[in-house]
């Protein structure tokens, strides 16, 4: 198989399963279920999966190899990712398939949408190439954006599509001028080629700037602060299996990208750029937390808790030894697990209309439904940082990195970070067993869970369990994505491929 091919071969399998669900969609008749949709969508998203581990045994085979002059990048850390995201989208999806199943007719755009944002997504974390970086952003954020106000002729969902797509545009100007300023800094967009010129531009102010606006704009995509200003209300106008998959994947990819960019690029200025890391995980961490406390929508309280875990991750950048980039890695999984299988259970217990969306309304649940209300406590009890649940370790990694990096301070502040954090979360799980002053809700007997939604649930519950009992094979994972992205390499790369070990191949 030619190496440009391959090297795009996950995102080529997306992109074909997501035009097939597009044409499908158009071939049904307005009222017949779009469940088959659904799983054409999901066995893309499974494909992509196969294919990301084909490329695995290529590495295996020749090394880290490249495509389409040297832009794309395949080795291991965009592996990690591409499977990732792969996960995301099959759990979600899955979730999905009962909840646009009876008051919407087009949920065909829905899983094209899901997976053509997948496809930019998995664009993003191997490219090597900002330009290539900066399309992928956008496949991404458009279908983002449209996927925000999924629920047509709610103003709310209205609200929430049109601030993401002016703020998301807003930010994505921030990038473009990032890339711009590094190719007056270095005379290069790509990532090798900054690297090895960024240490002795005759522009240091302007490489500083470069890095300053790049970290705005991903900024925006992971929901740091400040420019998280979107996150709670788009978070509350989406639908919940939206939020589910916007809270997730793209932040992940986003992340990706920040690793790469700042470890791999600009280590030269890192005496610069690890301050504003500092700054950004603080407030982040800090603003999240506290605004957290003053919500009593539940979904608002989510979005508020996504702003302090983007710090949470961010704290682990500041160490720059390879348990910075291993606790990231691991922190975006444990994350990912928790998060999804939260607003899960949330879907499943409000239903399309969310007739549940207060802190009032999940009073007395556990009486209904006792085994949602064990699953939505012990995802909580994750998000807080209990032991034995994938968010303990996941803080655990980030935390050691920024001690080990000399950054105890930081650590610190985390850790009376999520001593805030236990009282908005203990104050949904209480709800959950309190004894309700009126008659129980009838929302709470209903939906019927059904197999689809169950496995997703249990994909997520045993990923967030077996990320905290038995992290070692997730841990190998993430270490063996971890070598290549520490350091910029010694030479200047020729244009069409970018050195690695072991040595990388290109046609």
């Amino acid at each position: 198989m030619p190496s440009n091919l391959l090297a795009l071969l996950p995102e080529i399998i997306l992109t074909i399963f997501g035009v097939l669900v597009m044409l499908a969609e158009a071939m049904l008749p307005p009222k017949r279920s779009r469940k088959p949709l659904g799983w054409l969508a999901i066995f893309g998203a499974m494909f992509a999966g196969i294919a990301a581990n084909v490329q695995l045994q290529h590495i295996h085979a020749v090394g880290v190899f490249t495509g389409f002059y040297g832009t794309v990048q395949v080795d291991t850390f965009s592996i990690f990712f591409h499977w990732l995201i792969a996960g995301i989208v099959i759990v979600v999806l899955l979730a999905s398939l009962d909840y646009f199943e009876g008051p919407v007719t087009h949920a065909g755009e829905y899983y094209a949408l899901a997976l053509f944002g997948a496809t930019g997504m998995m664009l993003m974390t191997c490219s090597v190439e900002l330009l290539m970086v900066f399309i992928g952003l956008e496949i991404s954020s458009i279908s983002t954006y449209i996927l925000a106000g999924f629920r047509k002729g709610q103003a709310t969902a209205s609200e929430s599509s049109l601030k993401y797509f002016l703020l998301g545009s807003f930010a994505t100007a921030f990038f473009l001028y990032g890339i711009a300023l590094c190719f007056g800094a270095t005379g290069s967009t790509h990532i090798s080629t900054i690297a090895a010129r960024i240490g002795t531009t005759s522009a240091p102010l302007l490489g500083i700037l470069a890095v300053a606006m790049v970290l705005i704009g991903l900024g925006f995509k992971v929901s740091l602060a400040p420019f998280h200003v979107w996150t709670p209300d788009v978070y509350q106008g989406a639908p919940s299996p939206v939020v589910a998959l916007m809270s997730t994947a793209p932040k992940a990819a986003a992340f990706a990208v920040l690793l790469r960019f700042l470890f791999n690029g600009t280590p030269a200025l890192r005496p610069h750029w690890i301050l504003l890391i500092e700054i950004l995980a603080v407030l982040s961490m800090t603003i999240g937390n506290l605004g957290a406390l003053l919500q009593q929508n539940v979904k608002r309280l989510l979005a508020y808790s996504s702003i302090a875990h983007a710090g949470y991750l961010l704290v682990a950048f500041t160490s720059f030894h390879e348990d910075a980039v291993s606790g990231a890695l691991f922190y975006s999984v444990a994350y990912a697990a928790m998060n999804i299988g939260a607003l899960l259970v949330l879907t499943q217990i409000s239903g399309y209309e969310e007739q549940a969306t207060t802190i009032d309304d999940f009073t007395g649940l556990a009486l209904k439904r006792p085994g949602m209300s064990a699953l939505l406590g012990f995802f909580l009890l994750s998000l807080i940082g209990i032991p034995f649940t994938g968010g303990f370790f996941g803080k655990f990694y980030a935390f050691s990195a920024a001690v080990h990096g000399g950054h105890v301070w930081l650590a610190i502040v985390g850790l009376a970070n999520s001593g805030v954090a236990c009282f908005y979360y203990l104050r949904l799980l209480a709800a959950l067993y309190s004894r309700p002053l009126t008659d129980s809700r009838d929302y709470i007997l209903s939906p019927r869970l059904t197999f689809p939604v169950a496995a997703a649930l249990a994909f997520a519950g045993l990923a967030t369990l077996i990320l905290g009992v038995a992290p070692g094979r997730v841990l190998n994972m993430v270490q063996h994505a971890t070598p290549g992205i520490i350091a910029a390499p010694a030479e200047q790369p020729a244009a069409s491929s970018f050195p690695a070990t072991p040595p990388a191949t290109n046609r």
